[in-house]
């Protein structure tokens, strides 16, 4: 087993793009005239895109993820996917965050269990409801705000008398002691407020609600990293990204959202960035062809992203084309390239190791240069 040191500052964080994003949208292979065959009208042109290697560019709404390609601290992974041809969004996310096909709890949640040394803030998710990919970690929580987690102002004597009575216990006592400590310094977090470093700036509600939401839990997520409470992993989702009818309109938001969030949380991170990996997924991608309501509907190959934490940066797939010989089922993108073997890569960075086998049950992973 593989525990975390007391002073590990590695850090993951899940990023969850919910309702299939378009790959072949937010990273276009605008040097195949086969993509631009199948959609002689959503398209992006290679004078539109920002360009990534001559065959590969960037949605123009993801302008600013470009620098951080150039500085080789982000990865893609395009023609990516998982190895089950579901078209169900629900079955898809749950399979996706799982790991794998019957396999008790997420690939977090074990990933957390088998490398041990996790405190009570481990494993944080931001939003309504607990992934399914935190299933099973010994300790996590979601919330929407530090204010959830913050004691009452009135509680400290109560701290106090508890951590006294829980200091000889052999059996507890440790724990509880961690979760005081940690209560006590989640409440001076939420009483401070915060002002992200190195001249980062998050969206504010003029770039529009999901951007701004998006961008506030990143923000939270650089706070808890940056304040060393102890955070091994942290899942956050953006949502929204079924586009079936007029596809250009219906993802601008989200595209903006990814761009100026991922962006800034970088910057914000400045040097721990270096020791926190990002991970950008979705249950599936969409179909090649355009539809007849300029959008596009469920698919099979997507795009999976990692930034920072040491990965390699570039584009990294075996491109199986996208003329009518190269598709797979009713019109898809092919997967070529397993998402798990991408995030073995990335775990492995965190001290998953030999462990991996554990993680992901269901597959012999081959990890991913990224």
């Amino acid at each position: 087993m593989t525990h975390f040191a007391q002073d590990d500052e590695r850090a993951l964080i899940a990023v969850f793009l919910r309702g299939a994003a378009d790959g072949l949208a937010l990273v276009p292979p605008v040097g195949d005239d086969d993509y631009h065959r199948a959609r002689p009208r959503i398209a992006i042109s290679e004078r539109e895109g920002h360009k990534l290697d001559g065959f590969f560019a960037l949605n123009p709404a993801l302008a600013e993820l470009q620098p951080l390609f150039a500085e080789g601290l982000l990865s893609i992974v395009h023609a990516c996917g998982s190895d089950d041809d579901t078209r169900s969004h629900f079955e898809a996310q749950d399979l996706m965050e799982h790991g794998g096909t019957s396999v008790a709890g997420g690939w977090i949640g074990r990933w957390l269990r088998d490398a041990g040394g996790n405190g009570p803030l481990s494993a944080l998710a931001f939003g309504a409801q607990l992934p399914e990919s935190l299933r099973a970690a010994p300790s996590a929580t979601a919330l929407q705000d530090l204010e959830e987690l913050r004691p009452s102002d009135d509680g400290a004597q109560l701290r106090a008398s508890l951590a006294e009575l829980y200091r000889g216990d052999e059996l507890l006592g440790a724990s509880a002691i961690a979760a005081l400590s940690a209560a006590e310094r989640i409440g001076e977090i939420a009483r401070a407020s915060y002002t992200p470093e190195h001249g980062a700036q998050y969206a504010a509600a003029s770039d529009g609600e999901p951007a701004r939401e998006f961008g506030a839990g990143l923000a939270r997520i650089a706070q808890l990293v940056k304040a060393r409470v102890g955070v091994r992993a942290a899942t956050i989702d953006l949502e929204g990204w079924d586009s079936h009818f007029v596809q250009e309109t219906t993802i601008a938001s989200k595209l903006r959202a990814l761009a100026l969030g991922l962006s800034a949380f970088a910057r914000d991170l400045g040097p721990r960035l270096a020791t926190t990996s990002v991970v950008v997924m979705t249950e599936f991608g969409r179909r090649v062809g355009e539809n007849g309501s300029l959008g596009t509907d469920h698919g099979r190959g997507g795009v999976f992203f990692v930034l920072g934490g040491g990965t390699s940066g570039g584009v990294h797939c075996r491109w199986p084309g996208l003329g009518e010989g190269s598709l797979i089922g009713p019109g898809d993108l092919a997967v070529v390239h397993d998402y798990r073997d991408a995030l073995a890569a990335v775990l492995a960075r965190h001290g998953a190791g030999e462990r991996l086998a554990q993680i992901f049950p269901a597959r012999v992973c081959t990890s991913l240069p990224v």
